[in-house]
């Protein structure tokens, strides 16, 4: 079979990227060649493939699903904001520029011809390309230049499936208004709804669905419920509002508490994912310096805007909580940097000279070359893989080595994100960390992170095969969108690309 598909979502955090991640896993497992493509995300969080190319790291988790290597061609153009009004782009796995939003609309011819490169890429080495939207595709007042949703489905003529999340309510509103809103050359490529994240009697719900297929002529592909223990490798921080990490039961007779501190502009916040999956880590997400009082383990995880944050931490009392603090801390990237004594940053703040919290012998001063790279090395007598993704250049002063960083007293502090998924390493420094916070916590012999990935991928594909109607969706896949109506108050048509 060939063809292609795009998921959009009726909202951020609607579960494109799982919807998609599941749709891959269902077709790999079919034998079908299948790869993943988001033309553009706004993310902090990203991975480095294996030739040195920074995509999201949704992007690399959907190429996982689909039994694939990750390549810049998945994600060509990756958005990260250091502010509320700019962002660093990332083109085809590089920066090429740091820009408002109006400097960005300059760049939108270009990114534009890049994002249907890649595509074309993709489409001509796999069978199928399962496409994943940013945001809403009802958001007009950004269509004009849209690269990420309908923009895209118009120029490569996908198919369009729309998901909602109906756990927010409303669900129903927001599939009718996202479609209404479009114009009629838009809406002729919506082919159909995903529900997603279902609680309850799904005979309640057929009422509904059924008004939605009669007010919209489209279908419904089917109703995906609500799986507990899909929050690995989540790309938007909404997923952290109110989240409970789940846990399992301690190996050892005590749980090890962690709390991880949520930055303004934190940043690969998954390196914390293989932390919350060993039995008997509880891993909490804090704003408040209280919350720092009981746990076991502080991390200061990765920013994309070191210094501002560094100074939210002296605002709010974080970082005096974090001074006095006798128990473990680690920093990873730039929590690793705001640890330091000193900060000279003239590229991501052009702050210029900055104290650090002091609590590491390190110095750090930021390059315009952002560095990307796959290291591996040594710790606790365990190898580690990891990846790199920083302006920042730290310079060790002392202490005893730690990866590629430094650990003095209790304080460690590495840039290398993803250290934690290496299983052995993993266990033997929780096993340290326990004995220094006086816990009787025994990391678990067993754990296998990269299995439980693999069963969280499963998990997706076995919920795109047995509740949603794969029949129609092969058949959508292949034949492209089929003829739907207008809905009012639908634009008339438009000459947008």
């Amino acid at each position: 079979m060939k063809g292609a598909l795009l998921v959009a979502g009726t909202t951020s955090d609607a579960g494109k990227s799982v919807v998609t991640a599941g749709i891959c896993r269902w077709l790999a497992r079919r034998g079908v060649r299948v790869a993943p493509f988001k033309a553009q995300n706004m993310s902090l969080n990203s991975y480095v493939t294996a030739d040195g190319a920074e995509i999201g790291r949704a992007q690399a988790m959907q190429a996982q699903a689909a039994g694939l290597e990750p390549v810049a061609d998945m994600n060509p153009i990756l958005l990260k904001p250091g502010s509320d009004r700019r962002s660093q782009v990332v083109l085809m796995g590089r920066p090429i520029a740091d820009v408002d939003a109006m400097a960005y609309g300059a760049l939108k011819d270009m990114l534009r011809e890049a994002a249907l490169g890649a595509l074309q890429r993709l489409r001509s080495r796999y069978d199928v390309v399962v496409c994943e939207g940013a945001g809403s595709p009802a958001e007009i007042n950004l269509r004009p230049g849209d690269i990420a949703n309908m923009g895209l489905a118009r120029a490569a003529n996908l198919p369009v499936i729309v998901v909602g999340d109906i756990d927010r309510g409303g669900v129903f509103a927001a599939f009718y208004g996202t479609v209404g809103l479009l114009d009629a050359d838009d809406q002729a490529l919506v082919s159909g709804f995903v529900v997603n994240k279902f609680r309850g009697a799904k005979e309640l719900l057929e009422p509904g669905l059924d008004q939605l297929r009669e007010l919209t002529g489209r279908p419904v592909y089917g109703v995906l419920p609500w799986l507990d223990g899909l929050w690995l490798d989540v790309e938007d921080s909404l997923a952290l509002d109110g989240r409970a990490v789940p846990t399992r039961r301690p190996y050892g007779r005590q749980t090890l508490r962690v709390a991880a501190v949520r930055l303004p502009r934190i940043s690969n916040f998954t390196d914390l994912d293989a932390l919350a999956a060993e039995p008997g880590v509880v891993v909490r997400f804090v704003t408040d310096p209280a919350e720092l009082d009981d746990a076991d383990l502080v991390v200061l995880p990765g920013s994309r805007a070191t210094v501002d944050d560094l100074a939210w931490l002296r605002g709010n009392g974080l970082a005096a909580a974090l001074s006095s603090r006798t128990g473990p801390v680690l920093g990873i990237c730039g929590g690793f940097q705001m640890l330091g004594r000193e900060i000279v940053d003239e590229v991501e703040s052009g702050a210029g000279r900055v104290d650090g919290l002091g609590l590491l012998p390190a110095r750090v001063e930021f390059g315009a070359e952002k560095i990307l790279a796959r290291p591996t090395g040594h710790a606790y007598g365990h190898p580690v893989r990891a990846y790199e993704i920083h302006h920042g250049r730290v310079r060790v002063e002392g202490g005893e080595p730690f990866l590629d960083g430094c650990r003095w007293a209790n304080v460690w502090g590495t840039t290398w994100h993803g250290a934690l998924e290496n299983d052995d390493f993993r266990r033997a420094f929780l096993a340290d960390v326990a004995r220094e916070a006086g816990r009787d916590f025994v990391p678990d012999p067993s754990g296998d992170f990269a299995r439980l990935r693999e069963e969280r991928l499963d998990a997706l594909g076995d919920l795109v095969e047995q509740h949603l109607d794969t029949a129609a969706l092969l058949d959508l896949i292949q034949h492209g969108p089929p003829e739907v109506p207008l809905l009012p108050p639908g634009a008339p048509r438009s000459t947008r690309r």
